[in-house]
């Protein structure tokens, strides 16, 4: 899950402030052959809420308007009293300028929530005010019917070795032959006495690879070093798994 808030202060100094609508989830799973999937949002605040939402296919900077994404989300606006919730339609198919998923393999994109902020009313035109526009994403995993294994089975065959960086540098490479994404928590591999621990590896895409910086090792090891690693599962959260490193 990313956040991002956006303040614009008129004077004075900005307090601590939180985004009052949430997400049931850290992630979407959709199967294609699906007609729809359902979010729930959440108003934790007291005051109303009025959001915008939309599903972008990697660019942050991508405006509603302007998404590729191939969903549709209903409502787009919405507005959320206090203390409740709202389901959103998340919809599969073709859109003005979306491009259809590519086959026989997991697609990523990104479901955005965004929460307006208030008019300021025109009795406090002259105070001070900082109002601030929460921008949630998550990623929504699009799964065609029929690919092969599963996301565990696809994390579970990944392939590890060290490879050169560079003219005197090495690093340690991950490459995923499976059909299914990623998503790490932790790498940690012991090499020549020490270990490397990376906290957040990112995310590998099917057929994809990453390379991770092994800062001072002076020389490659034998194969077979034990790689530790942890994946966020389907339901956000972490499953443990071992690897090790091949030549």
């Amino acid at each position: 899950m990313k956040a991002w808030a956006v303040a614009m202060l008129c004077g004075g100094l900005a307090a601590p402030a939180q985004a009052e609508v949430t997400i049931a989830g850290t992630r979407v799973i959709y199967p294609a052959q699906q007609r729809e999937v359902a979010v729930k949002l959440n108003n934790v605040g007291a005051r109303p809420a009025l959001v915008q939402v939309w599903v972008d296919d990697g660019d942050p900077k991508q405006s509603p308007d302007a998404s590729k994404a191939p969903f549709l989300v209903s409502p787009p606006v919405v507005r959320i009293e206090p203390g409740k919730g709202q389901a959103l339609r998340l919809v599969y198919g073709p859109t003005p300028n979306g491009a259809a998923a590519a086959p026989g393999r997991e697609s990523v994109y990104w479901l955005n929530v965004l929460e307006i902020p208030p008019s300021v009313a025109p009795a406090e035109l002259d105070q001070n005010h900082l109002q601030v526009a929460f921008r949630t994403r998550i990623k929504v995993f699009l799964r065609p019917q029929g690919l092969p294994g599963d996301p565990e089975a696809a994390a579970r065959a990944l392939r590890w070795r060290v490879v050169r960086a560079g003219d005197s540098g090495w690093a340690l490479e991950c490459s995923n032959p499976g059909a299914f994404h990623v998503s790490f928590g932790r790498v940690a591999v012991s090499l020549g006495g020490r270990e490397y621990r990376f906290d957040n590896a990112g995310m590998l895409a099917p057929g994809a690879s990453l390379r991770l910086d092994l800062a001072q090792l002076a020389s490659a090891p034998a194969a077979g070093a034990a790689v530790a690693y942890s994946i966020i599962n389907d339901y956000g959260g972490r499953t443990e798994l071992q690897g090790q490193t091949a030549e």
